[in-house]
């Protein structure tokens, strides 16, 4: 099984298609390949500029002690882009807790539990924040 992550604004239908012909028209060492595509999705970007989006930024520096940054990373979680086409006034953040000893998505990910703890603090400042006004 291969999975295909594609870019925000690319098709992922297409991307696949290729991606099959690829596989089927260059065999790695001469394998018997068979491909079918079981399913596509597109990607999420959307500019992180919403009043919502600072908040959580201050919650993150009150939790961690120092400011977020932004990275773009990922984009290619077919869950988000359905939620967000649904709801199109949807404030969506996606937030992760990675460092490079996490290895995320790989067979032997982990996750740093004081970071997550962090994480968790974080969620915690944000709701109470946004509870009081």
């Amino acid at each position: 099984m291969v999975s295909l992550r594609v870019a925000p604004g690319q098709d992922a239908f297409e991307a696949g298609q290729i991606l099959m012909s690829f596989l089927s028209q260059n065999p790695p060492l001469d394998a018997l390949v068979s491909v079918e595509l079981m399913g596509s999705g597109s990607a999420f970007e959307r500019e992180a500029t919403h009043p919502t989006v600072a908040r959580v930024k201050e919650a993150m520096s009150a939790a961690w002690g120092v400011h977020p940054i932004d990275i773009g990373v990922g984009g290619s979680i077919p869950f988000i882009a359905e939620f967000v086409e649904a709801f199109p006034e949807a404030v969506v953040l996606v937030t992760g807790i990675e460092d490079p000893d996490t290895r995320a998505h790989s067979p032997n990910e982990s996750l740093h539990l004081p970071s997550f703890e962090k994480a968790i603090v974080t969620e915690a400042i944000f709701l109470q924040r946004i509870v009081a006004g």
